[in-house]
Formats: structure tokens, sequence, C-alpha cells
């Protein structure tokens, strides 16, 4: 057998390519050719990339696409989500868990098909604004692709149609100058991920590091196809027990689940974040960062966004209604805990997939800005005590597809440096 001893670049590995040629004969000299020609290439992209991380670490230096570290350093450029074309998801095991009972014939009827299209307009009008707002703030807005979300699909496993591509916090998470695509386990959303590709690949080409989490086939064996819900109460019991729809069989998780805070990270197990994705985000992120789970007094965990949102260093909104059960980590490390008031939103107005709690989805501009719902004046008041001044925007008729401005965001580069804030 004959062994060769690989030679990177200069006159060496061209010596070896004549030597190799010589031995092995003419018809694979060519072959050759093109293997140290790529790995010359490959040589050179190392370099370059070594160069990158080298300029990552001055933030002057600094001219990756990509780079967010927590939810409050100063907003240079988000994706904001559509609401063209959103239709119902079809009403599986997953989706009965994680919505309300009053709604369940709302979704046994429409399932497939658009959500209300005078409402759809409505909310489409109010996202275009909140886009322009955030441009006059300063901010750079992309969007998704807008999709055809009525399509049926099928694969081995099961056929269903799709949803939206509003919620780019649900699927994307941004950590440091890498986007995490999120296996997230509603079946609905499957194809979610075709709508943010474009955006994605251009800041792939720009330098961004760009990370798929393993997709789940969603089969069967992913869910408990006999979760026992008939009630809040119901729900409330199968939380403390530590139930959820979602089982251990493949990991699967929401970005929305995770909120940052610099070096570390804090998530919780919910109805579509199970113990497993959170397994592989811990061990795909050390040791640079670490990540934390943290648990909350709720009847039906999914998203931590509207329970327990970071708005700044050392500073954390926690909804009275879903008290933390960890709360004591973050006030032995000095932190302020604030409880927002309760939200303003009318008992009548329609939130298909979420609770009244959206009020606290807020989105920080920076450390003194933050974009809060123009109704929603008693948790502007709060703000304003705070040191915080206010930018209102309404998104009533966005609330009902399930996120408040976190949700219907996500923060791509925001002005500042890898910090810990719990050493």
């Amino acid at each position: 057998m004959l062994r060769v001893r690989c030679l990177r670049g200069g006159s060496r590995g061209a010596e070896a390519v004549h030597y190799i040629g010589s031995r092995l004969g003419r018809s694979l000299t060519g072959w050759v050719q093109r293997t140290f020609q790529s790995t010359q290439a490959a040589t050179a992209s190392e370099a370059s990339c070594a160069a990158d991380d080298n300029k990552a670490t001055d933030p002057l230096l600094n001219d990756c696409p990509v780079c967010s570290y927590n939810e409050w350093d100063p907003l240079e450029e988000v994706i904001v989500g559509r609401a063209e074309n959103a239709c119902v998801p079809p009403f599986s095991v997953e989706v009965k868990a994680n919505t309300y009972e009053k709604y369940w014939g709302f979704y046994q009827q429409f399932g497939g098909q658009s959500f209300p299209k005078d409402h759809l307009k409505k909310a489409v009008a109010e996202i275009e604004e909140m886009c322009n707002i955030l441009k006059m703030e300063g901010v750079i807005v992309k969007r998704p692709e807008p999709i055809d979300w009525s399509v049926k699909y099928k694969t081995p496993d099961f056929e269903s149609t799709g949803m939206y591509a509003a919620m780019p916090r649900d699927i994307l998470l941004v950590v440091g100058n890498e986007i995490i695509e999120a296996p997230m386990a509603w079946r609905a959303r499957f194809f979610e991920y075709r709508a943010y590709r474009p955006i994605i690949k251009e800041y792939f080409n720009r330098g961004a590091k760009w990370t798929t989490a393993p997709k789940p086939t969603m089969a069967d064996e992913l869910y408990d196809q006999d979760y026992p819900i008939r009630s809040v109460e119901d729900r409330h019991k199968l939380a403390a027990q530590g139930k959820f729809v979602t089982t251990e069989y493949e990991p699967c998780f929401d970005a929305a689940d995770f909120i940052r805070a610099g070096r570390d990270l804090f998530v919780q197990r919910s109805q579509v974040t199970n113990y497993m994705g959170i397994e592989w985000m811990r061990r795909h992120l050390a040791p640079e960062y670490r990540v934390h789970i943290i648990s909350f007094k709720d009847p039906n965990p999914m998203h931590i966004d509207a329970t327990f949102n970071i708005i700044g260093p050392g500073l954390v909104l926690s909804n009275p209604d879903r008290p933390c059960q960890q709360i004591e980590l973050f006030k032995k490390a000095g932190w302020t805990v604030v409880q927002p008031p309760l939200p303003l939103i009318p008992d009548g107005h329609p939130l298909w997939m979420s609770s009244k709690w959206l009020s606290m989805n807020v989105l920080m501009l920076d450390e003194k800005r933050v974009m809060v719902d123009a109704n929603e004046t008693s948790i502007q008041k709060m703000f304003e005590n705070l040191g915080v001044s206010t930018v209102k925007v309404n998104i009533r008729h966005a609330n009902s597809l399930g996120g408040g401005f976190h949700c219907w965001t996500c923060d791509v580069r925001r002005r500042g440096t890898l910090q810990s804030y719990f050493d």
C-alpha cells in the first residue's frame, strides 16, 4: 500500500502532486491536482475565517451581518414576520395541547383554511406600520418570503397544511454571529423555514454562521396521542407533574422558549421544547455559553417571552400569574425583578394562539427604548417609571395570530459585546 503524507500548499505540495502522479500513472494525476487545489482553497478559507474570527473579537472591526448576544443592546437589524396568507393549522394533538378550549371549534372548522380575511388584512397593515416605525428608529428591516401556506404536503410520517411565517422568533435564534434554525414541534410548521432561507443565505454569504438543528420526523411517537386535556385544571395538573404533549422521541424546540443574557441562556421545557432539544442546544453552545432550565407555574408552557422577558442588564419582567420557580437565582445575582401590570386586551378580542400577556412581549430597541403596544397604557407607565421611553405601535389584530413585538421579530444584529451577567 502506498502511504502519502499530506502536504499543505507551497512548493512541497506541488512536488507531492508530481510524485504521486508518477507512482500512480497519468490517469490519476488530474484527480490529485484537483484534490491539491481543493486543499489549497480550504487552507485559504480557513485563514480567511480565522481572520474574521479575530475581527469579531473587536466590536469596531466586526462587520458580520449577524451579531446579537442579548435582548437589549442597541438594535441595528431585525427580521419582521408576515401575516400574508396565514392559515389556521389543522387541529392535531399538539395544536390542541397548546390552545384554549374555547377556540377548539374554530380550529376544527377552519383548520387548513385562511384566518379570517378581514382580520388578516388589518394585521398586515399593522405590521407594515410597525416596520415603518422601526425604520424611522434607525433599524434595518428584513422580511420573509410570502408563501402559500394552504398547500397540503405529505412526508413518510404525516400530512398537513402550513401555517405562516409570522413569528421569526419561534424558528430563529441568534447567538453571537450564529443564526440557528429551530426544529419546531408543530407539523403545520414543518416547512416554515423555507420563507426565511433567502435571508439566511444572504447572511451566510456575508460571513455569518448558519446552523440547522436536527430536523424532527414529527412521527406519531413524538407526541403523546392520549394527552388528557379536558380543562384548564387538567393542564395545571399535567404541567405540575412535568407532563407535556411532546415526548422525548427526538429533539425538538421552538427558539422562542430561549431568552438570552450574554453567556447565559435560559430555557423552559414546554409543550414544544423537550429535554432532548435543550440538551442539543447545551452541547452545541458549550463551553462558551451556558444553558439553564427554568420553570414556571404555568398550565400551558409555550414560549418564554410572555412569561419571563429579560429587558436589560440585571432587569427582567416576570409574569405575576406564572411565577418563576428559580427566581432566587436572579435575585442572588443582584437582578431587579419587575412584575408587569395586568394586560388591557378586551375579553372579546380574539386571541387564537396566545394569552393576554402579550402585553409584556415587548421589543427592546436599546436599554432606554422599548416598542410597546399603543393600547397598553399601564405597561407604558411602568416603563416610564423605569426610565425607559416607549415607542408605541398598535398591533392588536396581529396579536390574534399568536405574538407580540418580541414574537413578530428576530433581532439579527445588536451593537454590543459578549459579557457575563451572572459571574
